[in-house]
């Protein structure tokens, strides 16, 4: 039994992964640059705002991996070997789910990179 169901895998699958990385990115910059704007009236501390912010890290991987998975699925778990250029449905699909599971890689690199400085960085600086 399939959690999730096949009719999912549409072309929209192919910009899951890279917008929630754009939204990830824009809520870690944002929150961090409006909090170090603030620093001496946040009712938070600089730990607990990173702590979130790591929260919505793992939500954001958790997503693009399930995005992987149902490129991977797509793509017929890797059973099709690239290129995918034959005009038929068959292949546009493979394609499809291929290039969706290289662009969710790219995504979960991409927001590890952006929580990078979240684990480097102790404070606010002026």
């Amino acid at each position: 039994m399939r959690l999730i169901p096949k009719e999912i895998e549409s072309l929209w699958t192919l910009f899951t992964a890279p917008t929630i990385w754009a939204l990830h990115f824009l809520a870690c910059y944002i929150t961090v640059a409006v909090f170090c704007a603030k620093a001496g009236s946040a009712s938070v501390s600089f730990d607990a705002m990173r702590l979130a912010l790591g929260a919505v890290t793992i939500a954001a991987l958790a997503g693009i991996a399930a995005s992987a998975y149902l490129a991977w699925r797509q793509w017929g778990f890797g059973s099709g070997d690239p290129p995918h250029d034959e005009p038929t449905r068959r292949d546009r699909l493979l394609f499809q789910g291929f290039a969706t599971l290289l662009l969710s890689g790219l995504s979960f690199v991409a927001v590890v990179f952006v929580a990078v400085p979240l684990l480097l960085i102790g404070a606010c600086q002026t």
